[in-house]
């Protein structure tokens, strides 16, 4: 999300607009927080003005953040808006912002309907999008969602730009010698925060699969943080005697270290079970590296089946089947070179030009 976000930034200040980003000083509670730490100590972007100014529980935080935009008087602000519990917090904000009777009000809406359903999730959704004047959605899906709650209001499918501030690209040997992983063998790479809806059960299965046991020297690196119970998942490896045949790198990863993981990888699995859209694909993109993605949600909307990548039913036998086809019909050339013709499309000066033509109609 603040990837995103910061990237986002670095385009419109490269479009000649001054930028400043208000974050949040505490996202959850901790008691609520599913991970290892919210906080990071990653250095500061160089060149971002960035205030951390908003308390998701603490209502007078929401309060001095609004009056601090307001009184700023910006032609637009951008909300992200990902998840029903940031609704009460955001929807503040927005709402005395529009008091100065001036800055035109655009959400990101990354989800509307949101993975994992909770009490209030209706009603805080509505407060939000209520306040906005126009919306910008990164897959179809979400596009259809925001409809059932705002149909009036302007809003604007874009795809989510390339990650492409992770640095260059390297070699699988110096991507494996970082990661002190072996260059000879074969690796599948699950990518991201560890969550139900992200099917990485999926993927064990399929990696017990006799079409996944018959590609030698085939290793599934898994690399995220676990935001739910690890037990489970670690019960799938013992049921199924994987523990040789994967690499668990199961803590955060920071920003510094995500290529060293997208360039050791020769594949990208996103076995979702459901999804809107995610990033993960737009890092494989800007890496080169070809993805066998489920066919829920927005994801089939970036990967055009066979072109740069499989879409498959999220079912253990189709994900093993795809990432045998991969390995024994030698496709991988050919998915590499659509790729660099295919991901032009996805500029962030493209997404800068699409939030202006939304701005203007509002």
């Amino acid at each position: 999300m603040s990837t995103f976000n910061e990237r986002l930034a670095v385009a419109f200040q490269e479009a000649g607009d001054k930028v400043e980003i208000v974050s949040f000083s505490l996202q959850y509670p901790s008691f609520l927080f599913p991970g290892k730490s919210q906080f990071t100590d990653e250095p500061a972007p160089q060149g971002i003005t960035i205030k951390s100014l908003i308390n998701s529980i603490n209502p007078i935080s929401w309060i001095r953040a609004g009056n601090y935009i307001r009184h700023q008087k910006p032609d637009l602000v951008i909300f992200r808006y990902w998840l029903p519990f940031m609704g009460p917090a955001l929807g503040t904000i927005a709402r005395i912002v529009k008091r100065n009777r001036y800055s035109r009000i655009l959400a990101i809406t990354d989800n509307v309907v949101p993975h994992e359903k909770r009490p209030g999730d209706v009603p805080f959704t509505k407060y939000f999008l209520s306040a906005c004047h126009g919306f910008l959605t990164m897959s179809r899906a979400v596009q259809q969602d925001l409809q059932r709650f705002e149909p009036n209001k302007p809003n604007l499918y874009l795809p989510h730009p390339l990650y492409d501030n992770f640095g260059p690209a390297e070699s699988k040997a110096e991507a494996c010698a970082a990661l002190g992983l072996d260059p000879n063998v074969r690796y599948l790479l699950f990518f991201g925060f560890i969550r139900a809806y992200k099917g990485l059960d999926l993927l064990l299965e399929a990696m017990a699969m006799p079409a996944l046991q018959a590609v030698p020297d085939l290793k599934l690196l898994i690399a995220g943080e676990f935001y739910e119970d690890a037990k489970p998942y670690y019960e799938l490896i013992e049921k199924h005697g994987l523990q040789d045949r994967l690499v668990l790198r199961t803590d955060f990863i920071p920003n510094a270290e995500v290529r060293h993981y997208f360039c050791a990888a020769d594949l990208v699995v996103q076995p979702y079970k459901h999804a809107t859209q995610s990033g993960v694909t737009q890092v494989a993109y800007h890496f080169d590296k070809p993805m066998v993605v489920t066919n829920v949600g927005g994801l089939a909307e970036l990967v055009p089946a066979g072109e740069v990548g499989y879409v498959v039913e999220p079912d253990p036998q189709a994900v093993a089947s795809a990432i045998s086809d991969f390995y024994t019909s030698a496709k991988a050339e050919t998915f590499v070179r659509n790729i660099a013709r295919y991901k032009a499309r996805f500029s962030w000066s493209r997404f800068v030009e699409a939030v202006y033509e939304l701005a203007a109609k509002v």
